[in-house]
Parts: structure tokens; C-alpha cells; sequence
């Protein structure tokens, strides 16, 4: 029988676990990366015959207990643990409308009020739905495009835009499959999965890893080619109003170098659109 999305999920999130971080010696030469399939199921609880179809996929119907000791055996993180009961079928699915995505009006409104921070809103396929003026300029105006999954694989000025590209790309990756595991078969996720797979190597590698987990609270280091490098913490939030849609917004410590960088991006856009006018 086939490998099912689940099974290839438990197999790479056992391969992350090193013996030691599960409280088990290692000795001797180890085959595999991560740990053995009986390691998990000694740790799980489980009979080693049962684990092993799990992987294999000759066993599709775990009970929620059963995922519940796999999810503490494999350290996984709460997003990793809702991805793997969503993969078994014992989590909600979100169901998302098919309709194109529309940002609210007063959120909108409310995200013009933050002219020192830089905040975007993105769809449940990482569509750039609505940005303020700030973040509009430190994005560049998004010039190759407004889907930031695309943007990260497919623009060549994201490998300088971003300082640590890697860590971004796989932020990005594990941020979108805990998407695509809430509405796997949505158009718009589906339109640029295919698209990403088909163009990027990257994308594709990092893909097969099965890592899901959100945004949380955390720094994200931009080079920008007029106010130059900036670390900023990166907030995100869900928008309950619209099921699958997400606030991040950037912000800068108080009289950091950061903020006055921020101020005077602001103001050369502020500029350069008055020139426009």
C-alpha cells in the first residue's frame, strides 16, 4: 500500500528527534537519521508492528489518544500536533469559501493608524490582500508580486532582501503546509502549490520535510536598498472575522537604530508619492 500524507509526516518528524532529546542512549553506528521506528513506538506506548503501519499506511485510523502519545514521542510543537490529527482526519477542517479574498474595511482603516509599523495581511495562501504605506515601502511595492510564497522562490531579490534566506524560506514552507493542511483542496492553495513545485527546487525540498507550524512571535531581518538592514519583531495574529486570514505586523524598539530607519523610510515614500501626484 501507497505512503499516505501521514505516514510521510510521522516518518520525518521521527528523523528531527535525535536519541538524546527523547532520553534514550545511543550507541554505536545509528542507519537512520533521527529515531528508529521501534524507539518511537517504545515511546509511544504502541507495538512496534502497529507503528510500522502507520508509516507504511496499512493502518489509516488512529484514535486521538494513540496520536496524542505519537505527538508527545515525536516532540512536536501544538502546530505540529493539530497538523498531525488533521492528516489522521480527528481535526476540524476549515472550510473556507472558494470566493476570492477580500480584506475588511475596518481593518483596513485601523491598519493606517500604525505609521510607525509596517503590517501586512495575508491570505490563506499567502496572497499580500491589503498593506500599509509602510509596508508597502518596505516591500518594495511588491514589484514581482503580491503572494509572498512566490516572492520567496521565485524572485531572485528575495535571496538579498531577506538576510537569513534559508530560515525564511523554511519558516515560509512550514507556515503554508499548516495551511494547506486546514483546506487542502481550496483552489488558491492548491494554483500556487502546484506552481511552487513545478519552479523551485527549494520549495520542493523543503516541502517533503512535512514541517507545519504558524508564525509566532519572532525577528525577521530585511535588507532594504535605501535605509539598509533591519531586524524587526514580527507579530502575527489570526483574523477571526475571516478564517484563515492573517495580520503580521513589524515593529522596532523605541529609539532603536531600526525605528529611525523605519521614520526615515516613511518619509522617502511619503516624498515619492507626493512627486506622483
Amino acid at each position: 500500500m501507497a505512503p499516505t500524507p501521514l505516514g510521510d509526516f510521522l516518518r520525518r518528524s521521527r528523523a528531527l528527534v535525535q536519541p538524546e532529546d527523547a532520553g534514550l542512549r545511543s550507541i554505536g553506528r545509528r542507519r537512520v537519521a533521527g529515531l528508529r521506528r521501534e524507539e518511537v513506538a517504545m515511546l509511544a506506548g504502541v507495538s512496534v508492528d502497529y507503528y510500522v503501519r502507520l508509516e507504511q499506511g496499512r493502518e489509516r485510523t488512529p484514535s486521538a489518544q494513540m496520536l496524542d502519545a505519537l505527538s508527545g514521542a515525536l516532540h512536536l510543537s501544538e502546530d505540529g500536533r493539530l497538523h498531525l490529527f488533521r492528516l489522521a482526519g480527528l481535526a476540524p477542517r476549515t472550510r473556507l469559501a472558494d470566493t476570492v479574498e477580500r480584506a475588511d474595511l475596518g481593518l483596513l482603516q485601523l491598519m493606517e493608524t500604525w505609521p510607525d509599523s509596517p503590517a501586512l495581511l495575508l491570505g490563506r495562501a499567502y496572497d499580500v490582500l491589503a498593506a500599509n504605506p509602510l509596508a508597502e515601502a518596505l516591500f518594495g511595492g511588491f514589484p514581482f508580486s503580491r503572494n509572498l510564497m512566490r516572492v520567496v522562490f521565485l524572485d531572485p531579490a528575495a535571496r538579498t532582501f531577506y538576510l537569513d534566506w534559508p530560515s525564511a524560506a523554511a519558516n515560509a514552507v512550514a507556515g503554508f503546509r499548516l495551511a494547506f493542511g486546514a483546506a487542502p483542496h481550496h483552489p488558491r492553495i492548491r494554483a500556487v502549490l502546484t506552481e511552487l513545485t513545478a519552479d523551485s527546487d527549494e520549495f520542493r525540498d523543503l516541502w517533503e520535510r512535512h514541517e507545519a507550524r504558524g508564525k509566532t512571535l519572532d525577528t525577521k531581518s530585511f535588507h532594504h536598498p535605501e535605509v539598509g538592514d533591519l531586524t524587526l519583531r514580527m507579530h502575527s495574529f489570526d483574523v477571526r472575522s475571516a478564517p484563515g486570514q492573517e495580520l503580521v505586523v513589524y515593529h522596532a524598539a523605541p529609539a532603536s537604530r531600526e525605528s529611525e530607519s523605519l521614520r526615515l523610510l516613511a518619509s522617502l515614500a511619503a516624498t515619492a508619492m507626493r512627486e506622483k501626484i
